[in-house]
């Protein structure tokens, strides 16, 4: 590549030829503040629109301050990123933003996470010096995963690019004009009328509180605050490995016990693992897989746990429904065997147990509301929290969470094996059903359980699997816009696959859009993903159909896999929705 030399801060250096003034400074180590950059370097993708103007620089012989991130270094440039003239520019560009944005701070939910926020505090920014008409949009409540504020909008575009060109769902766009200008579904419509998935990948980039979770924090303090409740309360695998980020705990640090005793503490009835209903997925999942390959059922079969990937596929792929495993996601499994097995082993009114549920995901709260979901018009999930809102619930108990000692899962649906683990990261749920599959498949013990081949973070994956006689082909894609290519090649047949699994965000649930905020850091999407694996490795069992309490569940409860009765509570049906 050729190298172009320019002047930066009075330093000669040399850098490639097209690299970005931002990228230039970074390699010499210089600090340029930015809002609407964002490099999403995993999908090879950067948000570049420039539209912020808070990373301008002065360029000598250039009569305007430049974007440092979308303008191209060339031979002889001579740049200043800490004149007078750059800085007052930084400034205005963040004075003006803050001139038309509520002034609700210390009531915000971005509080301390904001990063428009922050850059009034680097630049010292302690008063306005252009006060004016401010915009007075409504709030969009109407769905039970994102609520959108155009009032705090500062059209960064970030969530646009993540909707539109990784996700490619193409739900958000520029609203209005001008001033009046915001990001938005088209004409505006409710988010929850649109094509949204709810996987709320646009609720982690965005900077500020234009789009946020909705907080149900509130619910779960009054159920527990209710004597005549019984509170159980379940833990997806990824929160184990993330929700140390929010209490200065390294990255990757596997937090499950310390969860286990911070509940406890809490005050819930009953402490179970998601793993259990994950682990009771792959009874039904692997299953459904082997019944469909030897009665030559519809094949690929796709995965089911991810309800962001579940309602694309309903909006993008309709006539792709009869695909996908008819299996409810590990949550709602849970949620359904709490209140008919569980209710019945303690001889609890099922109407008296209230099923809270701590997600990385947005898209599971709307996931427990879905009618399709619901047992006799009752939710089987009745709260979902994501992992901010249970860090931000243990902070205002005040929590010592780094420092509480281990404990441990209640009993009759608390067991769980490595299988159950690794559903957090991409590969994960496809490799815990192949090692069920291939002992049910051979009559043969699996000895290595390591199915390597199926891990990683590339957008798009394809392994072979040898299962007796059988070739098992496995496709595997997380980020929705890399399944939608993973689809188009099988309806092209392009591809042919025994068996899909797809996971809607980055890198599966640890790159959730209910964690602790990455900003697009995948350094930290990966030490998650390794502790998941020492997680499963660390398991005295690491085969779903191991669990001895999923094992006695159906002996007692539910009879066969896949049996009438397994099929009544935990299998489902998808919704053709409009292609909007």
């Amino acid at each position: 590549m050729k190298k172009v030399n320019i002047t930066f801060n009075d330093n000669q250096i040399s850098v490639e030829k097209g690299t970005t003034i931002l990228e230039a400074a970074k390699q010499i180590g210089v600090h340029i503040p930015t809002l609407c950059h964002l490099n999403l370097e995993n999908f090879g993708i950067v948000n570049q629109v420039a539209s912020c103007r808070v990373c301008v620089v002065e360029v000598e012989g250039r009569p305007s301050l430049v974007p440092s991130c979308a303008e191209t270094v060339y031979e002889g440039m001579v740049i200043h990123s800490d004149s007078l003239r750059a800085m007052t520019g930084r400034r205005m560009a963040v004075e003006l933003l803050l001139s038309n944005h509520p002034k609700d701070c210390l009531s915000c939910p971005k509080n301390l996470d904001c990063d428009l926020q922050a850059l009034a505090q680097e630049l010292g920014i302690r008063e306005i010096h252009w006060e004016g008409e401010r915009v007075n949009f409504e709030k969009d409540v109407s769905s039970f995963s994102i609520v959108k504020d155009p009032n705090k909008c500062v059209m960064c575009r970030r969530c646009e690019t993540m909707c539109n060109t990784v996700q490619t769902c193409n739900v958000l766009s520029a609203v209005n004009r001008g001033f009046e200008a915001f990001v938005g579904p088209a004409f505006n419509m409710d988010m929850v009328d649109s094509a949204c998935t709810f996987c709320g990948q646009c609720v982690a980039v965005c900077p500020t509180a234009a789009l946020t979770e909705v907080d149900n924090t509130s619910q779960v303090w009054k159920a527990l605050a209710n004597p005549k409740k019984h509170v159980v309360v379940q833990l997806a695998p990824a929160v184990r490995v993330a929700i140390g980020e929010m209490f200065g705990m390294d990255t990757g640090t596997i937090a499950t016990g310390k969860i286990a005793t911070a509940l406890r503490r809490m005050g819930f009835d009953g402490i179970f693992d998601t793993d259990f209903g994950a682990d009771l997925t792959i009874m039904e999942e692997a299953s459904e897989l082997i019944h469909r390959v030897q009665h030559g059922g519809t094949l690929p079969i796709l995965t089911s746990c991810c309800p962001a990937w579940v309602k694309f596929f309903e909006h993008q792929f309709p006539d792709m429904l009869d695909i996908p495993s008819t299996c409810k996601s590990p949550q709602i499994m849970f949620g359904t065997i709490a209140k008919t097995y569980y209710a019945e082993k303690k001889g609890l009114n099922p109407h008296d147990i209230v099923v809270v549920s701590i997600m990385p995901c947005l898209a599971k709260k709307a996931e427990a509301k879905r009618p399709e979901l619901t047992k006799d018009d009752e939710s089987n999930v009745d709260i979902v929290i994501t992992t901010r809102e249970f860090g931000h619930m243990m902070q205002s108990a005040g929590v010592d969470f780094a420092n509480l000692k281990d404990g441990e899962f209640d009993k009759l649906m608390g067991e769980s094996t490595g299988a159950s683990v690794i559903f957090g990261t991409t590969g994960g749920v496809i490799e815990a059903a192949a090692r069920t599959a291939y002992e049910w498949l051979t009559g043969e013990e699996l000895e290595n359980v390591d199915f390597k081949q199926l891990r990683g973070l590339e957008g798009i994956r394809e392994a072979s699997i040898k299962v007796g006689e059988m070739d098992l082909k496995i496709g595997i894609a997380h980020g929705l816009g890399n399944a939608r290519k993973l689809l188009e090649d099988i309806q092209s047949g392009k591809s042919t696959y025994h068996a899909i699994e797809i996971m809607a965000c980055p890198g599966g649930c640890i790159g959730g859009g209910g964690q602790p905020y990455h900003h697009g850091n995948m350094e930290i999407i990966r030490k998650r993903q390794d502790a998941i694996y020492r997680e499963d490795v660390g398991k005295p069992r690491r085969k779903s159909h191991e669990n001895t309490e999923v094992i006695a569940l159906y002996e007692e409860f539910l009879g066969l896999p896949y049996g009438d009765k397994a099929h009544d509570l935990l299998h489902t049906h998808y919704v053709k929705r409009e292609k909007i």
